[in-house]
C-alpha cells in the first residue's frame, strides 16, 4: 500500500468519524424543535445544531483532503463507517444499550468494506471530465432524489419520512462529493474559474438542499431511520458518478468483481439491517 493510500485512508476515516459526531449533534438539535414551527429558525437558534455543523465542516474538509491522495471510490465506502461511530454515540446520549445484533452487523460492515478496498483497489479518475459526460447520470440521480424526497414529504410514517429524506439528503452529498475534487483543482486557474464553472454551482446546490433535507429527515424520526440511509446514500451516488461521468475504475476482474459485488451488497445489506433494527434497546446504559 503507498502512502498516498494510506493518506487517503486515514484522512477519510477522520472525516467518517468527524461527520458522525456532527449527525448526532444536529439530530438531537433537529428532533428538539416543535412540529409546526420553523425547522430553521429552530436550528439556528441551537447551540448543539452549529455544534454539528462544525463537526459537518470540519468532515467535510477532511474528504476534501482524502479526494485530493485517492479517487472517489475509495474515499467514499469509507465514509459508510460513520454509522460505526455515530450510532453507539446516539445510543450512548440517549441511554440506551447498543445490541449484540447491531454491533455484529456493524463489524460486518466494515470487513465488508475493508474486502472492497483490498479487492477492488480503485483507480483515480478524470476530475476535468465534459459537461456531456456528466448529463445522463446526473438526470438519474437527480430522478431518483425527486422520488425519495416526494415521497419523504407524502407519507405519514415518520420513521419512512426519516428514511425517504435521509436517502435524498445523501444522494445530494454524494452529488457533491463527486464534483468536490474538480472545484478544488478550479482553485489553481483562479476565482474566474471556479465561479464560472457549472461544477462549483451544482455542488452548492447539492450541498444546501443536501443539509435542507438532512434536517427534515433528523426532525422527522431518530437517527436509526435517517443515518443509514443517508450514509449508504452518499457512496452509492458518488461511486455511480465516479464510474460514469469521472471514468474511475476497479482494478480487478473475474473472480475479484464477485468479490467486490458481494461487498457491496452486503454493505446495502448491513445499513438496511442497522435501520430496521434502531441499532439500540430500550435497555438503559449503566
Amino acid at each position: 500500500m503507498t502512502n498516498h493510500e494510506i493518506a487517503t485512508i486515514v484522512c477519510a476515516l477522520i472525516a467518517a468519524m468527524l461527520i458522525a459526531l456532527g449527525a448526532v449533534a444536529q439530530q438531537r438539535a433537529a428532533a428538539a424543535v416543535p412540529e409546526g414551527t420553523s425547522l430553521l429558525g429552530g436550528l439556528l437558534r441551537s447551540p448543539r445544531w452549529w455544534a454539528g455543523i462544525v463537526g459537518d465542516v470540519g468532515g467535510y474538509a477532511m474528504q476534501v483532503l482524502a479526494l485530493a491522495f485517492g479517487a472517489v471510490l475509495v474515499v467514499q465506502p469509507i465514509l459508510v463507517s460513520a454509522l460505526v461511530f455515530a450510532l453507539p454515540l446516539s445510543a450512548r446520549l440517549n441511554g440506551k444499550r447498543i445490541t449484540a445484533r447491531a454491533a455484529t452487523t456493524a463489524l460486518i460492515l466494515v470487513a465488508a468494506l475493508a474486502l472492497f478496498l483490498i479487492v477492488g483497489r480503485p483507480t483515480a479518475g478524470e476530475d476535468s471530465a465534459p459537461f456531456r459526460e456528466w448529463v445522463v447520470p446526473l438526470a438519474i440521480l437527480l430522478g431518483v432524489i425527486l422520488t425519495a424526497t416526494v415521497t419523504g414529504l407524502l407519507i405519514t410514517s415518520r420513521s419512512g419520512q426519516a428514511l425517504a429524506l435521509g436517502l435524498a439528503g445523501g444522494a445530494l452529498f454524494g452529488v457533491a462529493a463527486a464534483l468536490t475534487d474538480r472545484v478544488v483543482t478550479l482553485f489553481g486557474d483562479g476565482i474566474g474559474a471556479v465561479l464560472g464553472g457549472w461544477q462549483t454551482w451544482t455542488l452548492v446546490a447539492a450541498g444546501l438542499l443536501g443539509v435542507y433535507l438532512q434536517q427534515r429527515a433528523f426532525q422527522a424520526g431518530p437517527l436509526s431511520a435517517s443515518l443509514p440511509a443517508a450514509t449508504i446514500a452518499e457512496p452509492l451516488a458518488a461511486t455511480f458518478l465516479g464510474l460514469t461521468a469521472l471514468g474511475e475504475h476497479l482494478r480487478t476482474s473475474g473472480a475479484g468483481l464477485v468479490v467486490v459485488g458481494v461487498c457491496v451488497v452486503v454493505m446495502c445489506a448491513a445499513t438496511v439491517v442497522l435501520c430496521r433494527t434502531g441499532a439500540v434497546t430500550a435497555e438503559p446504559a449503566h
